[in-house]
């Protein structure tokens, strides 16, 4: 069965009535966690941004803090977990610059444990992988929101 295309969705969207897209929506979020994420960030923190990376930093933070750092093997773990979740908030945001927060905050963590992160290549690449990215929205935000970052980019380096 080949799915339809979102504009014949959105089409077939516009014919339904209020009560019919209320029950269509309320089914679409008894399947899956991220479709409820997603309804949560559109309907309650959309509103306020700062807020909301405040929150995934703040949730981030806790994270790291919370890492088991016993061996090198479990830190990798948790960091790939961690980046997870934060890929997975940035796709709901759809914003340059919170994505660069984001992306800025992680990488500052991750910098803590510099000595796992010069023993461990797999470690290293996934905080080059973040900087690599951190670059490239940076190069699509207006010159004056560059500037913005352009300190904290470079003591990340």
């Amino acid at each position: 069965m080949k799915p339809a295309t979102i504009s014949e969705i959105q089409k077939e969207l516009s014919l339904l009535s209020q009560k019919e897209l209320l029950a269509l929506c309320s089914r679409l979020l008894r399947f899956k966690k991220e479709n409820k994420e997603l309804v949560t960030y559109l309907l309650f923190d959309s509103i306020d941004q700062d807020g909301f990376v405040r929150k995934v930093n703040e949730s981030v933070s806790s994270s790291f803090a919370e890492m088991n750092d016993s061996n090198v093997y479990l830190i990798k773990k948790s960091v790939r977990k961690i980046l997870r979740v934060i890929n997975k908030y940035i796709r709901f945001c759809g914003d340059t610059k919170m994505e660069l927060e984001m992306r800025i905050h992680f990488c500052k963590e991750l910098k803590q444990f510099k000595k796992e992160l010069n023993s461990s290549q797999q470690l290293a690449n996934i905080y080059n992988g973040q900087i690599d990215k951190i670059h490239k929205a940076t190069s699509t935000l207006h010159e004056d929101l560059q500037g913005d970052f352009v300190q904290e980019i470079s003591l990340l380096e």
